[in-house]
């Protein structure tokens, strides 16, 4: 299966404050802050929504086709993408901008602050996906991730038009989209990606119900933390699938990217939902143990010895629990 992974292109400033972000805001004064966080670490990395996951499906051996709008400082970015064989051949670089700027801090809970200068990415509305297609033919998925709200929306439509299945996943962009655009987004996609908080603001803003939005979609997958995920089809039972235990905690940014590049991975293979969120939980394990959204090291070998630790050993050793759960 041949996937086209669509959204941001950036470079991320990733800070750490060792204090509690909710311990610096003060109930009666929320609607007037003025924070100033004195942050102990800078990271300066690769990053971008689109980018990350097409990181993690080149990890796992596939060759994804990379889709959004950069700046000429992109060169040494793209030439490491394209050595790890990420196709990075439909990318669309502005002649006036620079690559989108992602600036994060995280504070010791993993809560973030985040903000998100889109520079070149303001051009991804101009890419034609019917002509990504044409040019690249052989596109068998598309994800729609977080970018100019215009160009997800144009991409969907181009999906919908083209008849090509595509994954609807607006993440942090449902700040900015109303909820007419947001319905426009989801209905008829073959997934749909959220976070639990992205979950209750998708419902908020579309007037959808839960059910609303299992009739419009294939299979939604809510990525819950360190509760791992949910699977939810129409007319099925829900299903819960834990995830990694024990993993080593470095920096959370680009996890839930891991997680959609190893869902794909093993989507692509035809494997159930219940694999699928397995192998994407174990991504995001191994990319959760690094700084940096496109440090850590993956293959198809590493994801399998790590998702027989992680699930089979674990489903044998519950498997010998005597009645009632407790160890003998």
């Amino acid at each position: 299966m041949r996937i086209a992974v669509t959204g941001s292109i950036a470079t991320d400033h990733l800070m750490t404050f060792p204090g509690r972000i909710t311990g610096q805001l003060l109930a009666d004064r929320l609607d007037h802050v003025s924070l100033s966080f004195l942050v102990d670490s800078l990271e300066v990395r690769d990053g971008g929504v689109a980018a990350n996951i097409a990181y993690g499906l080149a990890a796992l051996g596939h060759r994804p086709l990379l889709v959004g709008a950069v700046g000429t400082d992109f060169d040494r970015y793209g030439r490491r993408l394209a050595d790890q064989g990420v196709d990075i051949s439909a990318v669309h670089v502005s002649a006036t901008r620079h690559t989108a700027r992602f600036l994060c801090t995280t504070d010791q809970d993993g809560n973030q602050i985040a903000s998100f200068y889109p520079g070149a990415m303001s051009e991804a509305a101009a890419i034609e996906l019917a002509d990504v297609v044409s040019d690249h033919g052989g596109i068998d998925l598309v994800h729609v991730g977080a970018d100019e709200p215009a160009a997800m929306l144009r991409h969907t439509r181009a999906c919908r038009a083209l008849a090509l299945r595509f994954i609807a996943d607006p993440s942090q962009q449902l700040a900015r989209l109303d909820g007419e655009q947001i319905r426009e987004l989801v209905a008829g996609a073959d997934h749909l990606f959220t976070n639990a908080y992205e979950r209750g603001l998708l419902l908020a803003k579309s007037g959808w119900t839960r059910a609303d939005v299992l009739g419009q979609v294939g299979t939604w997958v809510t990525t819950l933390g360190d509760k791992g995920s949910r699977i939810e089809r129409a007319g099925e039972p829900v299903l819960d699938v834990p995830a990694v235990a024990g993993a080593t905690i470095a920096d959370p940014t680009g996890v839930g990217d891991a997680f959609r590049a190893g869902y794909l991975a093993s989507f692509a293979k035809n494997e159930n939902p219940v694999a699928c969120a397995q192998a994407g939980s174990a991504l995001a394990a191994l990319a959760l143990s690094s700084v940096g959204t496109q440090t850590y090291t993956a293959s198809p070998a590493l994801l399998r010895d790590l998702l027989t630790t992680a699930y089979v050993a674990a489903d044998r050793s519950m498997a010998n629990l005597p009645p009632g759960g407790a160890r003998p």
